[in-house]
């Protein structure tokens, strides 16, 4: 089985990450689609995040019954802050049959040597890359790990949908539906 592992922060899950795994699942080779949610990315500031359980919690409500999506709690137990050659040593050794492989937009590929051990991930496992505005991919474009997905350009970010909760607009639309309860409920991103 070929499983592809969709790291990020999802804070919140929004409507682009929904679209970009079901095209995954559609228009490539991967099996399954598992949104690993980051505690902590090293690259990121740890305030601006809401607490790690309702970010889970948050993709699990945009999950809903899909048997071909999974909501991974794998970096919740692990030391932080997250590195990916750790998360995916661990996987490995929990599902050996696994066939592993990272989703990442091209941004994240320009930037993919600055991560650590980023040859060895390159070693194990294959990259597959969504196109988005004004990134080309940098210096691994071509390697042969590689693997370019044509897929749409949504120009949707959770920062965007952060502030405009904020605003008190309404953007019930830009998240699942069972997300947007969740967030109403919590009072989420309102301060």
């Amino acid at each position: 089985m070929k499983v592809g592992l969709f790291f990020g922060s999802f804070n919140p899950i929004h409507i682009g990450h929904m679209a970009l795994a079901n095209y995954m699942l559609e228009y490539t080779d991967l099996d399954k689609i598992w949104f690993v949610v980051s505690p902590h990315n090293p690259l990121k500031q740890k305030a601006s995040l809401l607490d790690e359980k309702h970010r889970l919690q948050l993709v699990k409500c945009a999950i809903g019954e899909n048997i071909k999506l999974k909501a991974s709690d794998i970096e919740f137990k692990l030391p932080q802050p997250s590195y990916t050659i750790n998360t995916l040593t661990y996987l490995k050794e929990k599902h050996p049959s696994y066939n592993f492989a990272l989703i990442m937009g091209s941004d994240n590929l320009e930037s993919f040597h600055k991560w650590k051990n980023n040859d060895e991930i390159l070693k194990q496992v294959e990259l597959y890359i969504y196109p988005r505005t004004n990134h080309e991919g940098g210096i691994l474009k071509t390697h042969k790990k590689v693997n370019w997905v044509n897929a749409p350009v949504i120009e949707i970010s959770s920062t965007f949908i952060r502030d405009a909760i904020k605003n008190k607009k309404d953007i019930r639309y830009f998240v699942p539906e069972k997300v947007w309860e969740y967030i109403q409920e919590m009072h989420f991103y309102k301060k």
